[in-house]
């Protein structure tokens, strides 16, 4: 892989990025699950963080413990010893029973430089009262004590903890995320923040959008995208890389 994200722009390579691991045959947001996008050649993981109850960071989507463990409740009403105890594989097939919830400390000591990673922090987990440990510090704290610095995308929906993201000495690369690429004004958004990148969905996606962020220095990574359609037109629109669930069928349509 290549050494930093600002070399990989300047090489212009088209990136597969694995959606919270291989999670077209793994538990999403689990161990197995990213060593196997790995495994499978992917550029770049993707995942989510929320908060403990004690103020851990653990890697799950849902703020809500229901779908993917066998546990029932919010993630910020446990602590992370108590997480831990909790199933999160079985629900997808019974030979992944055990498996665990991962921190995002596990997840870095897993890649161990393998390859990029963009985490993403939930809108739920911004605190806008910014206490001393809130999740983006707590982010940034543990990237730059692990030597990630160069190798890590945070990305969120919520543009405010963006916006204290760009302003930190030595910021981290972002990215904007976004539903409808119509929707507000993101070009202004990811311009403000001093983005690297910005994630649409690909359902409303169109060439121009792809082209005014290419002449804004912007990179383009959409999701929602599933099948071999979806990939070959965004190929077609020349983006920059490909937010997958299945990263082998990306590889596969000569998304590289």
């Amino acid at each position: 892989m290549q050494k930093s994200l600002s070399e990989l722009k300047i090489a212009k390579r088209r990136l597969v990025i694995a959606h919270r691991g291989y999670r077209a045959k793994y538990p999403e947001n689990t161990l197995v699950a990213f060593q196997a996008a790995i495994d499978a050649g992917a550029d770049m993981i993707e995942l989510d963080v929320l908060l403990s109850k004690d103020r851990s960071m653990v890697v799950i989507h849902d703020e809500s413990l229901d779908r993917t463990t066998n546990g029932q409740g919010l993630v910020g009403d446990y602590t992370l010893s108590e997480l831990k105890e909790l199933d999160a594989g079985s629900w997808f097939d019974p030979c992944f029973t055990g498996e665990r919830l991962p921190t995002l400390e596990e997840v870095l000591d897993l890649v161990k430089g393998k390859v990029f990673i963009n985490i993403e922090i939930k809108r739920s987990a911004y605190e806008p009262q910014h206490p001393p440990d809130a999740v983006e510090k707590k982010i940034v704290e543990l990237v730059r004590r692990k030597n990630f610095e160069e190798s890590v995308l945070i990305s969120s929906f919520e543009w405010r903890v963006l916006e204290r993201l760009a302003a930190t000495e030595q910021a981290p690369a972002i990215a904007l995320l976004s539903g409808d690429p119509d929707e507000g004004n993101p070009l202004e958004a990811c311009r403000k923040l001093g983005a690297f990148s910005w994630h649409p969905s690909s359902f409303e996606l169109k060439e121009e959008h792809v082209r005014n962020m290419h002449e804004a220095g912007i990179q383009v990574f959409p999701y929602h995208v599933y099948t071999s359609e979806d990939i070959g037109r965004m190929l077609e629109m020349d983006v920059d890389g490909l937010i997958v669930d299945d990263p082998l069928l990306a590889k596969a349509y000569g998304s590289e």
